[in-house]
């Protein structure tokens, strides 16, 4: 075969780069506007550094070099350090610049921070998720510490710096610091309140003194962070919130012992690990006996963090398939003029949108403490985050198949999302803990759902499928038992989170996504699989150039 033949690209194209991540997204533009946001400016510049060429590469490079531990150095010393590759560095730096770790508490009175905030972790998410880790945990980490008062003073500043400081010292001498979570032990899992490690006073007890801890932790989130915050169970005052530093105050190490680092399917630039606690000092935060609820608040934050991570993973896939479809041809024509091709596209599309509206208002929210905006975040934090990342598993693997043979080669973008997708599904919360977690929020705040489809009901008046869908929701989730309802909660949590999607884009969308959008998902043949739509009447050619005009 001629060499020249083999060499030519002919009908071959690579995934997209070099473009603004920002300025291409219509539908981010709108919602930042609706919003308030003060960073438009700012995200067009960070935009166009995510989308160029050489921050594909370092993604690329981060999860392909995964870090290493050290447990020892050359003399047998115990030390228990992590090797990142310099592009895992290059990623933590330029996020920490963007303040994707903390902007919503530099300015926290500034209109739109928590939108801002989201359309960073979105843009950036897009490219590369391992990192978002600690930025995710160190975000939620924050409001937390912010309660006590002492510990505030002493690190305060350094978690919210934007300098990127990678040195592996005590936290007196550094310029920024990152927080980590853990929760998860092998007898529990999901169940925090069969947790075994256990904290002793070292003189007095209670919030804001000192314990030793002992036990283990069966996933211990970014292992190379600053500190922790670790559950642990107390003597006689039940399970507890503490912060546990890797470094202590005199210079030493702590006693958190990692025992190996996770071989996990993705999100492999991220390290996680497994670690024993030999008597490692921390302080108690939040009060005794409701370690359970002040790490829940911790999560809170986080599972919003998957909700926009999954929603960012959605986009860039649709990004992809957008862009190559419109390059590659088949029978005769490109594959983006091919009508069951646009089937899949515009499915993809509207689940895209419907993700983003949904993510960036439950954002919207955390800036607010109104009834309404509380019923948002206690209900629609957990629903979101349940029904979003279940969702980028299935699009994600549709995704891929786009690109056929090539999205399944694992060097290129398409098969990392695919990858990454199930992390969000599982971390800070499986799918059924999610679910669960929405009815108790309605069992033990009824008046929370009863002002959620308070307002839900104002739009729907006007559109008779919603209407129904709603008053058939509130007369299951009033009417069947205890049993039934957990029996049905993915089924009630799904319709719940679809409702909602669909009344934000009945506000906020242009009328041809916001019908397509309910015609297609109260349609009896959706979701069996992507690009089953039954409505011909969708103006394909309008959503694919909203979605991605480049």
């Amino acid at each position: 075969m001629n060499s020249r033949l083999m060499q030519d690209s002919l009908n071959q194209f690579d995934e997209l780069q070099d473009y603004n991540l920002f300025q291409s997204d219509a539908v981010l533009q709108e919602i930042l506007t609706r919003y308030g946001s003060q960073a438009q400016s700012s995200l067009t510049t960070f935009g166009q550094v995510l989308g160029s060429r050489e921050y594909y590469e370092y993604a690329d490079l981060a999860n392909r070099h995964t870090p290493l531990l050290h447990n020892f150095d050359a003399r047998g010393r115990r030390i228990d350090s992590l090797e990142f590759h310099p592009a895992w560095h290059q990623w933590m730096a330029l996020n920490r610049h963007y303040a994707v770790h903390a902007s919503p508490f530099l300015a926290p009175q500034q209109q739109g921070q928590w939108v801002d905030w989201a359309a960073r972790f979105y843009l950036t998410g897009q490219i590369e998720c391992g990192n978002l880790c600690p930025h995710a945990m160190t975000l939620g980490g924050i409001p937390l510490l912010q309660k006590e008062t002492e510990l505030w003073k002493k690190i305060g500043q350094k978690l919210l710096s934007n300098e990127y400081d990678a040195r592996d010292i005590p936290i007196a001498q550094k310029k920024s610091i990152w927080l980590g979570m853990g929760m998860t032990e092998k007898q529990g899992g999901s169940d925090v309140r069969a947790n075994e490690t256990v904290a002793h006073p070292i003189a007095e007890s209670g919030r804001g003194q000192a314990y030793l801890l002992t036990g283990h932790k069966w996933f211990f989130s970014a292992p190379m962070s600053d500190a922790h915050l670790v559950v642990a169970k107390t003597q006689q005052q039940g399970l507890a919130c503490f912060y546990v530093p890797r470094w202590l105050e005199d210079g030493s190490k702590n006693n958190v012992f990692i025992q190996r680092l996770k071989d996990k399917v993705g999100n492999r630039s991220n390290s996680s690990a497994e670690v024993e606690f030999q008597e490692a000092w921390g302080i108690m935060i939040g009060e005794a006996g409701r370690g359970i609820p002040t790490i829940i608040e911790m999560a809170n934050y986080t599972r919003l963090t998957c909700s926009v991570g999954s929603t960012a993973m959605l986009r860039q896939a649709l990004v992809q398939c957008i862009a190559y479809t419109r390059k590659r041809t088949a029978f005769g024509k490109p594959l983006a003029e091919q009508p069951l091709m646009q089937a899949v596209l515009a499915d993809l599309a509207l689940e895209t949108e419907a993700a983003m509206q949904l993510s960036f208002h439950l954002a919207s929210c955390y800036q607010s403490e109104d009834a309404l905006s509380e019923a948002w975040k206690r209900i629609m934090t957990p629903a979101a985050k349940f029904w979003i990342c279940k969702r980028t598993v299935e699009m994600s693997a549709e995704a891929m198949e786009v690109f056929g043979g090539n999205g399944y080669i694992d060097s290129g973008i398409m098969a990392r999302i695919f990858k990454e997708a199930p992390v969000n599904t599982i971390w800070e919360g499986s799918g059924n803990i999610m679910c669960l977690d929405v009815l108790r929020a309605i069992q033990r705040e009824p008046e929370t759902l009863i002002t959620l489809f308070k307002a839900f009901a104002e739009v729907t008046e006007a559109d008779a499928v919603l209407q129904q869908e709603l008053q058939a929701l509130s007369g299951l989730f009033k009417n069947l038992a205890a049993d039934e309802l957990q029996f049905m909660a993915r089924t009630l949590v799904g319709r719940l989170v679809i409702l909602a999607q669909a009344i934000l884009l009945r506000q906020y969308a242009p009328d041809f996504v916001a019908d397509a959008f309910v015609a297609s998902r109260y349609s009896a043949f959706h979701g069996r699989v992507v690009g089953v739509l039954n409505t011909p009447q969708i103006d394909i050619i309008r959503l694919l150039q909203r979605s991605f005009a480049a």
